[in-house]
């Protein structure tokens, strides 16, 4: 089948590159030139394990192409797929600009049927915007055609998106028009063929399952997230909670681990969409409001102990920090709980000295020349004469680490640890003193 993806970002590349794993013709649509040279030139603009060698597989095989060319790229895809950033505007509602200026420039080209596929993170209500744009557009140049607009929202993981793609645990299509729906079905077919995982629904509830699904999962982290702080203060283990309530097939374990608090590109912006959702109906979402403020008091967590360690004042102190992206498998700093550390710990006059395996060029790019923060070229390097370690992010490299190494190099063997990975009483063995977070460290 002919595919064209409007925009080449993290989703949309992705989508246009497992597509095309199928034997789909796909163009991928970007208007940033320098973004399609690096495609082009066989890089990616993003790390996501695994995308490379399928994308360099399918631009070989002469499946895959990239292009600024709007005309060329609406032209070739019976499958307009949608998928342009929806970043949160200044009242926390999702910008639809990208969206709708490609629904446009698709009604301002598009000369036969087309299924235009809502495929990035859009509110309740999207495609009745998506179609009243094309119509407009199709008005202009008096022409009528036959079209439909399908929402068909992404459950990537990042870090894991390209297998989530080839093996979803679930498709969602919401869509009302029957020649849209056999296509869809026919697309997504070699994806689900031994589990028929595609479920059809209205456009609007699909619209608003992918919130649900981003909004429930917000919930369960800054719920265990709460539950950590007070288990701190009752002398209670978050962790043997965590399994005490895990085994319940009810509750399950999935997304039940205290941390320093959800970052990335999904939770934070699609929850404060939601709630900005309901004010815009007048619905106050109580839980999701909690959920918000949960998360910004957590992402302070780890200032607040280093504080309580150390003193107000960090003049002349130096801090080692492993971990900058939001999550392992990703270099994505957006909403990054790193991002509010290294502020508070820069504020009160500290050094950090900080490392991450692959988020090293974002962190330069995003933070540039802060005063008092340096980059590591290891794990180990960070460490050296140190104050403390200050772990965010759990990368698998720091599952294991050198614990002599900690121990030696840091000025004083002392690890905040802000996702819970070792043992508090291996690291007392270790004389390593050790702040996690709702753990009974003492």
């Amino acid at each position: 089948m002919k595919i064209t993806v409007v925009g080449s970002g993290y989703v949309g590349l992705v989508t246009g590159a497992c597509l095309a794993e199928m034997g789909n013709h796909v163009i991928c649509l970007d208007l940033d030139d320098a973004k399609i040279r690096v495609l082009r030139d066989g890089q990616l603009p993003i790390h996501e394990p695994g995308l490379l060698e399928v994308v360099r597989r399918n631009v070989e095989a002469s499946r895959l192409e990239f292009t600024a060319d709007t005309d060329a790229a609406i032209r070739h895809g019976t499958f307009q797929f949608i998928a342009v950033g929806t970043p949160q505007g200044e009242d926390g509602a999702a910008d639809l600009r990208h969206v709708l200026a490609a629904a446009r420039a698709i009604g301002e080209r598009m000369t036969d049927y087309k299924v235009i596929v809502d495929k990035s993170t859009v509110p309740v209500g999207t495609a009745d915007q998506v179609r009243a744009t094309i119509d407009a557009a199709l008005a202009e140049r008096s022409v009528a055609l036959d079209y439909a607009v399908v929402s068909n929202p992404e459950f990537l993981k990042e870090g894991a998106a390209v297998d989530d793609f080839m093996r979803p645990d679930r498709i969602v299509v919401g869509a009302d028009d029957e020649r849209a729906i056999l296509l869809m079905r026919a697309l997504y077919a070699p994806f689900i063929r031994n589990h028929d995982r595609l479920q059809l629904m209205d456009v609007r509830s699909a619209e608003f399952t992918k919130y649900a699904a981003n909004a429930m999962l917000a919930t369960r982290i800054s719920f265990m997230n709460e539950l950590a702080l007070l288990a701190e203060k009752v002398g209670a283990d978050i962790e043997q909670v965590r399994r005490g309530i895990g085994s319940d097939p009810r509750i399950g374990t999935h997304f039940l681990y205290a941390g320093a608090g959800y970052g990335g590109s999904c939770f934070p912006k699609d929850v404060k969409a939601l709630l900005r959702t309901g004010q815009a109906h007048g619905h106050d979402l109580y839980v999701l409001d909690a959920v918000e403020r949960a998360n910004e008091r957590q992402k302070q967590v780890l200032a607040a102990k280093v504080v309580a360690r150390f003193g107000e004042d960090l003049q002349g102190r130096r801090f080692a920090l492993w971990g900058l992206a939001f999550k392992p498998g990703t270099d994505d700093m957006r909403e990054a709980p790193s991002r509010v550390l290294i502020a508070e710990l820069l504020a009160r006059g500290a050094e950090v000295v900080a490392y991450d395996p692959v988020a090293m060029d974002e962190a330069k790019r995003l933070l540039g020349d802060a005063p008092r923060l340096r980059y590591a070229d290891s794990a180990v390097a960070a460490l050296e004469g140190a104050d403390a370690l200050v772990l965010v992010t759990e990368w698998r490299e720091f599952k294991s680490p050198d614990f002599d190494a900690i121990r030696t190099r840091l000025r004083a063997p002392v690890v905040f640890d802000g996702r819970n990975l070792f043992e508090p009483a291996l690291m007392r063995s270790l004389g390593i003193e050790y702040h996690a977070i709702g753990l009974a460290t003492k």
